[in-house]
C-alpha cells in the first residue's frame, strides 16, 4: 500500500484502541506517522514497533486538553517531517452513568476531551497547513472521530453523546471555514466497538443483552472503519469535505 506516500499523519490518542490502530493503518500505507497521546510509554513502544516494521515514526507527549501540550506535540512532528497534513482526531473519554449521579468532574473531563480536545488539534493543525500554503497544494486532510452515540438516546452516556454531537457540528464548521484554504473535514461516526474505552462494559453482565439488541447481535470490528479513513486521509478524497459517515455495522437501524 502507497496511499499515503509522501504524506505526514498525526493521530491524536494513538496510545490504544482505534487510535493505535489508525497508526498502523497510516504506517503500513507509507506515510510518516507521528504518534500523540498523554501516555507516552505506550506511544513509544508503537513508534518502535512501528520503526521494526520499516516505518518512519515519531511519538510525542500530547494532553489535548492542554493547548500548550497541543502546540508543543505538532512543534516536534514539524521538526521531524515538516507540515503535518493528515490528522486523526481521535482522543476521547466517558464517564458512563445516570446524569444525576454522573459528578461535573467527569462530565468536564468528557467535554474537555472530546470536544475541547479535538477543537484544539484540528484547529493546530489548520493553523500549520494554513501557513505552509495549503490553499495552493489542496492537501490537509483533518478527520474527527465521533459516535453513532451523537443520532441516538441512551441511558447512562448523556455527556459522552452531547460531546459527540458536537463533534459532528463542529467538523462541518471547520468544513465551511477552510474550505477555501485547501484543507478538508470530515467525521467519522462509529458504532459500539470494544476499545479499552469501553471494556469494564464489554467485560460485565450489562453487555450480553445489549450486543444480542443490537440488529446483527455483535460489535463492530475495528478495521472495518480502515478503508474509510485511509480515503480520507488521502489525496483521493480532495472534494469530500463536510461529511458525516456512519459507519456503524448497522447498529443504528
Amino acid at each position: 500500500m502507497a496511499a499515503l506516500a509522501g504524506r505526514t499523519a498525526l493521530v491524536a490518542g494513538a496510545s490504544s484502541g482505534l487510535g493505535a490502530g489508525f497508526a498502523r493503518l497510516f504506517a503500513e500505507a507509507g506515510a510518516n506517522i507521528v504518534l500523540g497521546a498523554r501516555r507516552l510509554d505506550r506511544v513509544q513502544a508503537l513508534a518502535r514497533e512501528l520503526a521494526d516494521a520499516g516505518a518512519q515514526s515519531l511519538a510525542v507527549a500530547m494532553d489535548v486538553t492542554d493547548e500548550t501540550s497541543v502546540i508543543e506535540a505538532f512543534d516536534r512532528a514539524e521538526a521531524r517531517f515538516g507540515t503535518v497534513n493528515s490528522i486523526v482526531a481521535n482522543a476521547g473519554t466517558a464517564c458512563p452513568g445516570r446524569s444525576t449521579e454522573v459528578p461535573l468532574a467527569g462530565v468536564r473531563k468528557v467535554i474537555d476531551t472530546n470536544l475541547i480536545g479535538t477543537y484544539l488539534v484540528a484547529r493546530e493543525a489548520a493553523r500549520r497547513l494554513i501557513a505552509s500554503g495549503s490553499r495552493e497544494r489542496e492537501d490537509g486532510r483533518i478527520i474527527l472521530i465521533g459516535s453513532i452515540t451523537a443520532e441516538q438516546a441512551h441511558v447512562g452516556d448523556a455527556a459522552y453523546a452531547a460531546s459527540k454531537a458536537a463533534i459532528a457540528h463542529l467538523g462541518r464548521q471547520f468544513a465551511r471555514e477552510w474550505i477555501r484554504l485547501g484543507i478538508n473535514v470530515n467525521i467519522i461516526q462509529p458504532g459500539w466497538i470494544h476499545t479499552e474505552i469501553n471494556d469494564a462494559w464489554y467485560r460485565s453482565q450489562l453487555s450480553g443483552a445489549a450486543i444480542a439488541g443490537l440488529p446483527r447481535r455483535r460489535m463492530q470490528a475495528a478495521s472495518s472503519l480502515n478503508d474509510m479513513v485511509l480515503y480520507l486521509a488521502s489525496d483521493r478524497s480532495q472534494a469530500v469535505t463536510g461529511a458525516t459517515f456512519v459507519i456503524d455495522d448497522g447498529q443504528s437501524l
